[in-house]
């Protein structure tokens, strides 16, 4: 009897079960392997597809004035964020297409099988949100270090003294031609020089040729002529300032951080400095713009260059003429000098209470002549102090009162040209100066080739993006990115 032989299969029962368990793992493996390589990739996609846009900067505007954003109208008519949303959408499929790869149909295997599904932009920041606020910031990074604080600290005390004394009030002049009209109602009177013998009164105005300059207008007293000048001039009815008052411009749905009053006030300053940096004004002209004196635009509002600047010169001369009134006023010797020239023109008048009239005519007769030389000396590069004192006068008063007012000026001590704007600006309402200072960018833009119809309201400087994208194998990823110009 042959004996029975019993077969062990313990070690392939085993290798079964290792086997499954090590698949499963392997197979547990390569699904997540997918699962967060497709999540990786979707990021890496996104970042790519978002810094990809911000590329797309709009070149003239960082050429001239050194501000990043995206035009949302790249070259067209349409302004829409929905032409930027295409573009994104463009780059995030290209870069998530494997069809560029090398014999890709034949070597390579999509191993993610990603596919674009939604690319939008719910939330972006224009440069005109919030009244141009967003447009302050991005010119205040613009400028970086460049401006130090110490000059904010020089312009707070200039602004105090103006404020104090009241120098922007544009009083002077009505009160000078007030006094002009008392001294002229005298005129036509009778006065008895003898007994029972009346005359008719007559007094001569001891500024009349003063104020015969005074009507020629600030411009031909402190420039070459008008002749000289820029005649370019602005056509504002297309711009985003006009846009803005009727309501019909873009608008983002973005919010910038609040500030602190100390933020600010050295954000204006800085902004400020930037306009002065980046825009032309009288002496310092930039040629390829719209307006020769951009800066006066900004204090004015005008359309033209010649009316911008006579605004300017006009104010510069009333500030100037406050401000020299009151040195006269605490000047006892000069103000010797008008009293005694006004009690003898009253004494030979037989008229003793007409010298207080007559004197105050005279001083501020003195303090406009005087204005009028600042103003040149201003607009010629030259610096004159906001309250002057012995050493910085110029005019005798016999030198005044005749009135040629054609002396050469000297280059001085104390403030520029730039220093009078950087206060008028101050003075300028901040809404206003930034709506103005946004004009004069779009208006630069379109002079350029192919910006016709460029608008700030559609530029982007911030966006956040929300990408959805599917996967060949079931998975499903949702991103956001916030995106912007730092």
């Amino acid at each position: 009897m042959r004996g029975t032989r019993k077969e062990n299969a313990y070690l392939t029962v085993w290798l079964a079960l290792c086997l499954t368990l090590i698949l499963s793992l392997f197979l547990v493996l390569i699904d997540g392997a997918r699962r967060n390589g497709g999540r990786l990739e979707t990021e890496c996609v996104t970042d790519i597809g978002l810094q990809s846009i911000l590329a797309e900067y709009h070149r003239e505007l960082v050429k001239q004035y050194n501000i990043f954003a995206i035009d949302a109208s790249y070259g067209t008519a349409v302004c829409s964020k929905g032409n930027t949303e295409d573009h994104l959408k463009a780059y995030l499929e290209k870069n998530l297409s494997v069809e560029d790869i090398f014999l890709s149909q034949f070597l390579y295997r999509d191993f993610f099988g990603l596919e674009l599904r939604k690319a939008e932009l719910p939330e972006v920041l224009l440069l005109t949100d919030e009244k141009g606020a967003v447009f302050r910031e991005r010119a205040v990074c613009a400028l970086g270090n460049d401006v130090g604080l110490g000059l904010l600290k020089d312009i707070q005390e200039w602004m105090q003294v103006i404020e104090v004394n009241g120098l922007d009030n544009g009083d002077t002049e009505k009160e000078k031609h007030d006094l002009d009209a008392e001294v002229e109602s005298y005129n036509g009177t009778y006065i008895e020089e003898q007994k029972d013998v009346w005359v008719p009164f007559h007094v001569d105005n001891p500024t009349a040729a003063l104020e015969e300059k005074r009507r020629l207008g600030i411009l031909k007293l402190v420039t070459e002529g008008e002749e000289q000048l820029s005649q370019r001039a602005l056509a504002s009815e297309q711009l985003i300032m006009k846009r803005m008052q009727q309501g019909t411009f873009n608008q983002g749905n973005m919010k910038l951080a609040e500030q602190s009053g100390l933020e600010e006030m050295a954000e204006r300053f800085l902004f400020q400095e930037y306009l002065l940096k980046y825009m032309g004004r009288y002496g310092c002209e930039q040629e390829e713009d719209v307006l020769k004196y951009q800066v006066e635009y900004l204090v004015s509002g005008k359309n033209s260059d010649i009316e911008n600047l006579r605004s300017v010169a006009g104010r510069l001369c009333a500030v100037r003429e406050a401000a020299n009134a009151l040195y006269l006023l605490s000047n006892n010797e000069k103000r010797m000098e008008a009293q005694l020239i006004a009690e003898v023109a009253s004494a030979l008048l037989w008229m003793p209470e007409l010298a207080p009239v007559l004197e105050a005519v005279i001083l501020l007769g003195w303090a406009f002549a005087e204005s009028v030389y600042d103003v040149k000396s201003l607009l010629n590069g030259g610096r004159i102090p906001l309250l002057k004192n012995d050493e910085s006068w110029h005019y005798s008063l016999s030198s005044a009162l005749w009135g040629e007012l054609q002396e050469e000026t000297r280059e001085g001590s104390g403030m520029s040209y730039a220093d009078y704007l950087r206060i008028f600006m101050m003075l300028t309402d901040l809404d206003t100066l930034t709506a103005r200072a946004m004009n004069m960018v779009e208006a630069d833009i379109r002079h350029t080739p192919g910006n016709a119809v460029f608008r700030l309201d559609g530029c982007i400087v911030q966006a956040e993006a929300d990408i959805q994208i599917d996967s060949a194998y079931g998975y499903y990823y949702s991103i956001k990115r916030h995106a912007g110009y730092d």
